[in-house]
C-alpha cells in the first residue's frame, strides 16, 4: 500500500509543478500580449485568459490538493516523522505560499489588472525550480548533505538561475 500511495504522491508532485511552471509563462504572455495593438491584444488576452483558467482551476490547483492529501497520507503510514522529513515540510511550506502567491497573480491578471512586468514573472517562475531542487534533494540524498552545503547549493543556483534571465533579457532587448 505504501508504494502505490507514495507514487500518487509523485505523479501529482510532477503534475503540480508541471502546472506551476507552465502557469507562470501564460502569465509572461498574458503581460506581454499588452504590448500589442488592440485588436491583437484583446483576441491574445481573451485566449490566454481561457488557458490561464483551465490550467490553474483543471490541473494545478487539484494536482496541490492530491500531493497534500497524498504526502500526509505518506507521513501517517510512516509513523514517525525523520528529521530530513521536518526541513522538507518547511520548504513544502514555502511551496505552498509560493503556490498562493500564483493565485493571487491568477486572480489579478483574470479581471485584468496587470501588476508584474514580464522580467518580473521570468525571476518569480524560478522560485518554482529552487523549490523543485531543494525537495528532490533532500528526499533523495537525505542525511548524506550538510545543512550548509544544502544551502549553500540553493543560493548558486539561485544566482545561476537569476545571471540566466538577466542574459537572456540582454539578449532579447538586442535584437
Amino acid at each position: 500500500m505504501y508504494n502505490y500511495i507514495k507514487a500518487l504522491h509523485i505523479i501529482f508532485i510532477v503534475t503540480w509543478f508541471s502546472g506551476m511552471f507552465y502557469i507562470v509563462r501564460l502569465f509572461i504572455y498574458n503581460t506581454e500580449a499588452g504590448e500589442k495593438e488592440t485588436v491583437e491584444k484583446e483576441i491574445l488576452r481573451k485566449q490566454f485568459a481561457i488557458m490561464i483558467r483551465r490550467l490553474w482551476l483543471g490541473i494545478t490547483w487539484p494536482s496541490a490538493i492530491l500531493t497534500l492529501i497524498f504526502g500526509v497520507w505518506l507521513t501517517l503510514l510512516l509513523g514517525t516523522i525523520p528529521e530530513w522529513l521536518w526541513i522538507k515540510l518547511i520548504f513544502v511550506f514555502g511551496l505552498y505560499a509560493y503556490h498562493f502567491s500564483l493565485q493571487f497573480i491568477y486572480s489579478r491578471q483574470i479581471r485584468g489588472i496587470f501588476n508584474y512586468t514580464s522580467q518580473h514573472l521570468r525571476i518569480w517562475n524560478e522560485v518554482a525550480t529552487i523549490f523543485l531542487v531543494a525537495i528532490v534533494m533532500l528526499v533523495v540524498v537525505k542525511q548524506s548533505i550538510s545543512l550548509v552545503w544544502g544551502l549553500a547549493g540553493i543560493l548558486l543556483l539561485g544566482v545561476i538561475l537569476l545571471s540566466a534571465i538577466k542574459i537572456y533579457k540582454h539578449l532579447r532587448t538586442k535584437k
